[in-house]
């Protein structure tokens, strides 16, 4: 597992690339929620009431940063959040 600083919006938030047997598994956190790849279950986020995005097609945090939001949650909705959004636009509004 790689732990990856990212700074958005001044604040240092924690990024992690997951390398998995056909794939790797990434995801940046913040203090109210989180952007993930495809393996993110929206389904189970959305029982939770997290603020959570998917951003489909990246193996790493700069695609993360850079690739669109596919999908989200309510709670994800709630604090601005839409698909389209670079994964980056989608954390610094988690970090507001």
């Amino acid at each position: 597992m790689k732990h990856i600083k990212i700074n958005i919006c001044g604040k240092n938030i924690s990024g992690f690339e997951i390398n998995l047997r056909n794939s790797v598994l990434v995801l940046a956190k913040t203090d109210k929620g989180y952007v993930m790849c495809g393996y993110l279950n929206l389904e189970a986020a959305e029982k939770f009431k997290d603020a959570a995005c998917v951003v489909k097609g990246i193996k790493d945090i700069p695609g993360l940063l850079s690739g669109k939001v596919a999908d989200l949650t309510t709670e994800a909705k709630k604090i601005g959040i839409v698909c389209g959004m670079t994964g980056k636009e989608a954390l610094e509004k988690m970090t507001e």
